[in-house]
């Protein structure tokens, strides 16, 4: 994508900016909380991430305010000059670390993922959006707001290989292999736990996909999205939600 404005910013910059936007766009934001991080420019830390600085709302993070972490917890860079928030390194810090593949993490507290997440079976196979995560959601047990340090290595334990996790009685979290995989499997998730409310607020009897069709639907789904994780591929769709974020908020690219 060329755009006059874009062509001195760090791609890796400019795509979760435009993340932050698009999860304010939609209404997935919670305030100043909650955070999606991704990998850093290599010429700023080889093994860093990037972060939102603390006390910007998502509508405010540009290119040139997001701030770069080493895993230690280091800042390398902060323009803004706030630092990060406690709790967002915790969760993320050790996504990155245990999965060196992952090049975003999505983190969100909404209030359909937040009531799913309070429910004993979590996701149901009750839609097509569902099937997607059928049997590869992973959980993650509340054990407070996430300040210790030591949580980080029961997160990814329970995360493993998955790439969405249900934190319960808390959120939702997703990662890949790229920005536009994170936020497309967490916009699919979010609708998913919408769905599933407004069905069961309505009372009518559930009509569950049954397994064997769950699970040849959720490799469907594999089958389809196989190349939207690899950063040397094209994201048809992560490239629409991109002009989407450029076109109402231009000034991301700050």
């Amino acid at each position: 994508m060329k755009h006059d404005s874009i062509e001195n910013v760090a791609a890796e910059r400019l795509h979760l900016a435009a993340a932050y936007r698009l999860i304010a766009h939609f209404g997935l934001d919670d305030s100043i909380f909650t955070h999606i991080s991704g990998r850093a420019p290599k010429e700023e830390a080889e093994h860093g991430f990037l972060i939102n600085p603390f006390g910007l709302r998502f509508d405010e993070v540009t290119a040139s305010n997001l701030v770069t972490v080493d895993l230690d917890g280091n800042i390398i860079r902060d323009d803004y000059g706030k630092g990060i928030n406690a709790a967002g390194f915790t969760i993320h810090s050790a996504v990155h670390a245990a999965r060196p593949e992952v090049g975003c993490v999505l983190h969100t507290h909404t209030v359909a993922g937040v009531a799913v997440s309070s429910m004993k079976e979590g996701i149901l196979p009750l839609n097509q959006w569902s099937l997607q995560f059928y049997n590869r959601m992973a959980t993650h047990d509340y054990e407070g707001i996430a300040l210790n340090l030591e949580e980080r290595e029961r997160l990814v334990a329970d995360l493993g290989n998955a790439k969405a996790m249900i934190l319960r009685n808390h959120g939702l979290l997703t990662c890949g292999g790229t920005v536009g995989e994170a936020f497309a499997l967490m916009y699919n998730l979010e609708r998913t736990c919408k769905a599933q409310l407004a069905l069961l607020s309505s009372g009518a009897e559930l009509n569950r996909v049954p397994n064997d069709l769950a699970e040849f639907t959720a490799q469907q789904y594999e089958s389809m999205t196989k190349d939207r994780g690899n950063p040397d591929k094209k994201d048809p769709e992560w490239e629409a939600y991109l002009r989407l974020a450029l076109k109402h908020y231009p000034d991301l690219t700050q």
